[in-house]
């Protein structure tokens, strides 16, 4: 009991110094930083419009039908802009021309390209 009254004889006073102090400090830093580089991962930076003009630049012909979906993959659900484009054939259920790019939501890179062949 003589141990915990010395406790509360010095309110406000933690054991270990100034090293555990910065130790904590640089701990919060460093779980911030973290989180910070997670969270920007996920953003969406690049525009619908803007990932229908970085596929248009990755195909060899002119697109009269173009589609475009947001997805998310892997654990981190990293977002993606699915952009397809397409020339339709004279029957319905045919192409004369198709792609799928994949493009990065966040930076804007090219992950993929699917093209059917002629």
């Amino acid at each position: 009991m003589e141990a915990l009254g010395g406790l509360a004889r010095s309110p406000g006073r933690m054991g270990g110094g100034p090293w555990l102090r910065v130790g904590v400090i640089g701990c919060v830093l460093l779980l911030a930083f973290v989180a910070s580089r997670t969270c920007q991962k996920s953003q969406i930076r690049i525009t619908k419009d803007q990932a229908i003009a970085t596929a248009e630049r990755q195909v060899d012909f002119n697109p009269t039908r173009e589609q475009v979906r947001l997805v998310r993959q892997g654990l981190n659900s990293k977002p993606f802009w699915a952009v397809s484009l397409s020339i339709p054939a004279r029957r319905a259920d045919r192409f004369r021309e198709l792609a799928v790019v994949k493009v990065d939501a966040n930076t804007g890179k090219v992950a993929s390209v699917a093209q059917s062949q002629r």
